[in-house]
């Protein structure tokens, strides 16, 4: 998953602009799998999967060896993997959807949430650790600014929404500018609204709120995981 961040040239808002003007724009790239991922899930059935690992057993990768037969849960359901690259589909920022093609909304490409035996989503619960990149344009190689570095939890049943809570650290600022976030990000959603709950260096005392907005990935840069972006416009006050 990509989240895009683009820091202008007047970072600091006054007091007195109530955070109308933008402070600063952020690209946040998370990617799942491959060679150089940002994120992996620890917990859950959909991190067991991910991790290619079940109960007492040897590992076997995402996908069940040639001739083998997928064993499904106590009602019936098997979960779906992304063909490309076997990362089970309701994991991470991207839900069910495919990440990196295009869809209008969750579950455009008609991959149903599938439910466990206690009727919740299977991947209810999941946290997601990040150390994803931020970038001051969309593309995955354009000049780095930093990391988000946090947790986003799999926060409702039919797996829509992502309870985030992470802190965007930016490089080389002299006194370890930092920002942090908090709030729920809508899988799908046109927009969705971070709060910003302080930060450190030349962000201290800052308050304010980010839209987060969902990208499709330019291709520029050609990864081996399943990347999902996200630009944040952050709005400040202090």
């Amino acid at each position: 998953m990509l989240i895009g961040v683009t820091c202008s040239s007047a970072i600091t808002v006054s007091a007195g602009q109530g955070g109308t003007e933008p402070a600063l724009e952020l690209y946040m790239h998370d990617i799942l799998g491959g060679s150089s991922p940002t994120a992996r899930p620890i917990t859950g059935l959909l991190g067991t999967i991910y991790s290619g690992q079940v109960p007492f057993a040897k590992p076997l990768d995402f996908l069940p060896p040639q001739g083998g037969v997928a064993i499904p849960n106590a009602n019936g359901a098997i979960p779906t993997v992304n063909g490309l690259n076997g990362i089970p589909l309701g994991t991470g920022l991207a839900g069910t959807q495919f990440a990196g093609g295009a869809n209008n909304g969750p579950n455009a490409n008609g991959v149903q949430t599938q439910l466990g035996p206690d009727g919740l989503g299977l991947g209810f619960g999941t946290i997601t650790v990040i150390d994803d990149i931020l970038t001051l344009s969309p593309e995955l190689g354009s000049q780095s600014i930093g990391k988000a570095q946090g947790v986003y939890v799999a926060s409702s049943a039919d797996g829509s929404t992502q309870m985030m809570a992470f802190t965007a650290v930016i490089e080389g600022g002299e006194y370890g500018d930092s920002l942090n976030f908090y709030g729920v990000y809508k899988i799908g959603a046109a927009l969705s609204k971070l709060s910003v709950t302080g930060g450190t260096g030349k962000f201290q005392n800052a308050c304010g709120y980010a839209e987060v907005r969902s990208l499709i990935p330019s291709g520029q840069h050609v990864i081996d995981g399943s990347e999902m972006l996200l630009r944040m416009t952050v709005y400040l006050k202090y």
